[in-house]
């Protein structure tokens, strides 16, 4: 579960996995096979209503997470480029490359986020909430900033990014 706030610090947006059976929920509670299961994620405005769902198919390396809207018509794809040393995703839509995510150091915490031309259009951050805080949850939290409102389905993709990167990542 994570909730998402704008700049002011108002809560805009929720994020829950969905479609977890009782079973499914033990076997990762219980072992360390969760990278090999499907994940799906709902992002939801205030009300209640769909905004886009995310979804990271099981994997054995390599992660996709398949960014659709609230009809589940697919907008496009987060995917894992490279996997060692610093992370690297591609944004893609309709097969084509629109862009991608390219870690900044080696702890994949720092990401930017370019167009299909190269130019920086966002960056992800992550950010600590103090020692304590940290040593008692497991919450990361991700600041997204988009420096202009991309076209879509870019500006999509750029805000499924933080998402999709922790669940690509901290899913292993």
């Amino acid at each position: 579960q994570y909730s998402v706030f704008d700049q002011a610090g108002n809560k805009i947006a929720a994020v829950n996995q969905v479609g977890q059976s009782t079973a499914k929920k033990v076997l990762r509670f219980v072992s360390s096979l969760d990278q090999f299961m499907t994940h799906k994620l709902e992002v939801t405005d205030n009300a209640g209503q769909v905004l886009l769902r995310l979804t990271r198919p099981a994997k054995v390396f390599k992660s996709t997470v398949v960014v659709s809207d609230a009809h589940d018509r697919e907008i496009g794809r987060i995917v894992q480029e490279k996997m060692i040393g610093k992370i690297n995703f591609g944004l893609e839509a309709n097969g084509q490359r629109v862009g991608g995510i390219f870690g900044e150091n080696w702890r994949a915490w720092n990401f930017r986020i370019e167009d299909a031309n190269g130019s920086e259009v966002a960056r992800i951050t992550k950010t600590f909430e103090g020692v304590l805080k940290t040593a008692f949850t497991t919450a990361d939290n991700y600041v997204v900033q988009i420096h202009q409102r991309q076209p879509e389905p870019l500006n999509s993709l750029i805000v499924a990014s933080a998402l999709s990167v922790d669940t690509a990542l901290k899913q292993d």
